[in-house]
């Protein structure tokens, strides 16, 4: 049982007669009790417009302000909402992690309560996937940047999405999205790789990525967030860029270490050859450092991408 819950998450009361639902929408909430309810509303409408079975589930991530409080007595009047309260803060990336565990729809959806994402497509996107069973995750890629910090973020998101596209060999148009869909089995292998924070949702997208498992990208608006950003651009953009060599390295370790190896050994043969022509029979330190520093990066790289072949845990398996 994870430390964070309140109870054994299949502990929660769900109505016995209650149609299994579609799509589980998980909404992770910290300090969002001024527009919480109003993001309820906006996506249960959605919901209910469509007639979609659904249900969604609001994890209070231990807020210090009144939001549990806030989702209790929304719970009484949506009949598809459900809440879970934390007692100590776990991260986004924690929340979505158990949220997607708990889920009781095929489909999961993940979005934030701070008003930014078009949660009134949500409908969309699912029916994207339940449509087109040959992708496996659907992101609303951002045409704009609204967040905090934007002077930085831009060119430090382009640059990180650029190094993610090379290590992926794939176009990503929006790397680090937090309004997305999924199928729950496909991910399932993938859920232990989250880490805490807001890399979580980076990470599901190369895991998928990385397997060829097919995303999909749809065009989607970014609106100036409610309330205070929980964003610090320092920590979280080199916690960011971290998790993205992290993945890629988990699952193609080839791309990231072969290069380094190669260009190592070909710099110290280069310079061999150089140091031969000068000075036969004699090369120097720096010359032997570069040749041996390539072949112990190359070997280290091929005993990575062994281990990776050899794992029978689900992940790192493609399809």
């Amino acid at each position: 049982m994870p430390p964070e819950l309140p109870a054994d998450p299949a502990s929660v009361p769900v109505a016995a007669d209650a149609l299994a639902p579609v799509a589980t929408i998980v909404l992770p909430c910290y300090n969002e009790e001024a527009h919480v309810l109003l993001e309820i509303q906006r996506i249960t409408k959605a919901m209910d417009d469509d007639g979609m079975p659904y249900e969604l589930l609001a994890i209070d991530d231990a807020s210090t302000d009144d939001t549990l409080a806030v989702l209790r007595g929304a719970e009484e009047q949506y009949p598809h909402l459900r809440v879970v309260g934390f007692r100590r803060n776990g991260g986004s990336g924690t929340v979505r992690r158990i949220g997607t565990q708990m889920a009781r729809g095929q489909i999961v959806v993940w979005t934030d309560a701070d008003m930014t994402y078009e949660n009134d497509r949500i409908p969309e996107l699912v029916r994207i996937l339940l449509e087109d069973d040959s992708y496996d995750q659907v992101v609303g890629a951002r045409t704009t940047e609204e967040g905090t910090h934007k002077v930085l973020r831009v060119p430090a998101k382009f640059v990180i999405r650029k190094v993610a596209e090379v290590l992926a060999k794939q176009r990503i148009p929006d790397l680090n999205s937090g309004l997305r869909a999924f199928r729950k089995e496909v991910s399932l292998p993938y859920l232990r790789l989250l880490p805490p924070g807001f890399s979580c949702v980076t990470t599901i997208t190369l895991a998928f990525l990385c397997n060829q498992h097919d995303v999909k990208y749809v065009p989607t608006s970014y609106a100036k967030r409610a309330g205070t950003s929980k964003f610090h651009f320092v920590k979280d953009a080199y916690r960011y860029i971290l998790q993205v060599l992290r993945m890629v390295m988990y699952f193609e370790p080839l791309r990231v270490l072969m290069p380094l190896a190669l260009f190592l050994f070909g710099l110290g043969f280069v310079k061999a050859v150089v140091d031969m022509v000068r000075h036969p029979f004699y090369f120097p330190a720096n010359t032997v450092l570069l040749l041996v520093s390539g072949l112990l990066v190359g070997a280290v790289a091929l005993l990575a991408d062994l281990v990776v072949r050899s794992r029978d845990d689900g992940a790192g398996q493609p399809r």
